[in-house]
């Protein structure tokens, strides 16, 4: 193996190292932050799995390079293995997405329980604006019952959808864990 042929699978070998492991990462620290509702954490690990989504791009890239070096692009292994890649890179932009997702219902929910997202408690002047509110929007006869109603039914909803994200994350996540790991079991094998 030539001085350019090791720099390639050296640069290959970072690029898994400090792209899919902490993006891996991230997918798999998501649902436990989602049940957490820790909205501050949850915004940071999905700029983390975007970004490092689009940087793993680069392993795909480094690998084609140094098949192509050895004369192995055409190998059967190379081409599963690509493929499985750009299916895992797809699956992490539903991720991203499912995130984003978690995202929004939790801020509906802590909007609706006044926590709003940012760990701020409410204020009795707070309590009082929002009672006011719910009991002008229950309408001219102030009816609180319907207003306390509505507002629980939008709080379970937000919180109903932000559970079906963090199931649906853990097993994207674990599918995507998956691939990395025949990916890896395909490039030992046949080097």
């Amino acid at each position: 193996m030539s001085f350019s042929q090791r720099l390639v699978l050296w640069l290959h070998v970072a690029f898994v190292i400090f792209t899919i492991g902490p993006v891996t990462l991230a997918i798999m620290s998501t649902p436990r932050y989602i049940r957490r509702r820790d909205i501050r954490i949850l915004r940071y690990l999905t700029r983390m799995t975007f970004a490092l989504a689009v940087a793993s791009l680069a392993v795909l890239i480094a690998g084609f390079a140094l098949a192509s070096m050895l004369g192995e692009e055409g190998k059967w292994w190379v081409i599963v293995s690509a493929t499985l890649f750009i299916v895992a890179v797809l699956l992490l932009g539903l991720i991203h997405r499912d995130q984003r997702h978690a995202i929004r219902a939790l801020e509906a929910t802590d909007g609706h329980t006044g926590a709003r997202g940012h760990g701020k408690v409410d204020t009795p002047a707070d309590g009082e604006r929002a009672a006011g509110e719910a009991g002008a929007a229950a309408g001219a006869g102030g009816d609180e019952a319907a207003a306390a109603e509505a507002a629980g039914a939008g709080e379970a909803s937000g919180a109903q959808l932000a559970t079906v994200e963090r199931g649906r994350i853990a097993m994207i996540g674990g599918v995507v864990s998956l691939i990395w790991l025949v990916i890896l079991v395909l490039m030992v094998w046949n080097s």
